[in-house]
């Protein structure tokens, strides 16, 4: 079955929605605890497009399966070469390739906007995100112990590394 990677518009926000308040409700992957709104998802798009990142989707059979997008590491000037990135899929396309698919098309926007590093920041429990993105070059070169606080239990930061020159 093909899938597509496109750009994403405010009508996939939606589904978008329900990728992310499923990870939020259910998973460590992201570290809030109260679900998002459409209005906040929304504004999140928008903010990424004003500032010249990418925000892609994963559509199959009219159904978007998964996203992906970069964004700022931190504020200063000095990170200006330096994005952090998200992808996620639905839980029905978890480990059939889409998430590749996404990153894939992310480390390639990145070249492409001469950025020189992609930074990964997750949860030290999810493995499987580990190796996802080990597969890419990705480096661990970092651990900040009990960063988080999620589900009546403290979690590490792995913070993992692409150099995309």
């Amino acid at each position: 079955m093909s899938i597509t990677i496109r750009v994403a518009t405010i009508e996939d926000m939606p589904s978008v929605l329900e990728i992310v308040n499923h990870e939020i409700l259910h998973s460590t992957s992201i570290w809030d605890y109260d679900i998002r709104t459409l209005e906040q998802q929304i504004s999140i798009l928008k903010e990424k497009k004003k500032h010249n990142f990418p925000f892609i989707v994963a559509e199959k059979k009219g159904k978007i399966i998964g996203f992906g997008t970069y964004g700022s590491f931190r504020f200063k000037v000095g990170y200006q070469f330096t994005v952090e990135h998200s992808v996620y899929t639905d839980k029905d396309s978890i480990g059939k390739g889409v998430g590749k698919l996404l990153m894939t098309r992310l480390i390639t926007l990145a070249k492409a906007q001469k950025l020189h590093t992609m930074i990964g920041v997750i949860d030290s429990e999810n493995k499987s995100s580990i190796t996802f993105h080990e597969k890419f070059g990705f480096k661990t070169v970092g651990i900040i112990k009990e960063s988080g606080y999620k589900f009546d239990r403290w979690l590490d930061s792995v913070f993992m590394q692409l150099i995309l020159e």
